[in-house]
């Protein structure tokens, strides 16, 4: 496909060539004969015109005249086509220009709203980031004081339980040692023969 597309450029092309080489190498060739009689001409008029044949100097008029109308008609027709084909060339290499500009314009553009969307994603991140943290460390502060306040009612527990404990223990002790105290001073008090009815008073009250 692109080589038969390439092929058909190039054909016309050489069409085009081929079109346009002779009417130039017409022209100029017309182009040179008609400067030389243009400067016979005026170095006949320059000499004078009493001393020249004024048929041959009318004759040169005339074919300078063809020369000329020849020159005309072959050289207008390619000339408009010549300065057509380079007018359109040039205002088709303006537009391409202005479409690349508009193109690369549009693209920067783009660019730099892309590069706005990112710096603008980054800087959610980054905030997003530091609100994670700080709820973060609130939760942290939060977790720690709960823990201490559970510790410490299980220590306020502990140490009410301790003190309960103590307390039972130094009533149990003070009750053991009031109990003997009283019964060393009862026994102090007491003869003998007290002691003995005592006891077997205790005795038949356990035994009914």
């Amino acid at each position: 496909m692109n080589k038969n597309v390439s092929k058909n450029k190039n054909q016309k092309s050489k069409t085009g060539i081929k079109k346009y080489v002779p009417p130039f190498i017409s022209l100029v060739i017309v182009f040179i004969l008609s400067l030389s009689h243009v400067a016979a001409v005026f170095a006949m008029v320059g000499e004078g015109a009493g001393g020249s044949d004024w048929q041959s100097w009318l004759w040169k008029i005339v074919n300078f005249a063809i020369l000329l109308f020849i020159l005309l008609k072959f050289l207008t027709k390619p000339m408009k086509d010549f300065f057509k084909k380079r007018t359109e060339l040039i205002e088709k290499s303006l537009s391409e220009a202005r479409e690349a500009k508009e193109l690369a314009q549009k693209a920067l553009k783009e660019v730099e709203e892309k590069l706005t969307l990112k710096d603008q994603e980054i800087e959610r991140i980054i905030e997003s980031a530091k609100q994670s943290g700080q709820a973060e460390h609130d939760s942290l502060i939060e977790q720690g004081k709960e823990m201490s306040e559970k510790i410490r009612q299980q220590a306020r527990t502990n140490i009410e339980m301790e003190l309960k404990n103590a307390k039972a223990a130094l009533r149990a002790e003070a009750s053991g040692l009031a109990l003997k105290l009283a019964e060393k001073r009862l026994r102090e008090r007491l003869t003998e023969e007290e002691q003995m009815r005592l006891l077997e008073e205790s005795i038949k009250r356990l035994e009914g």
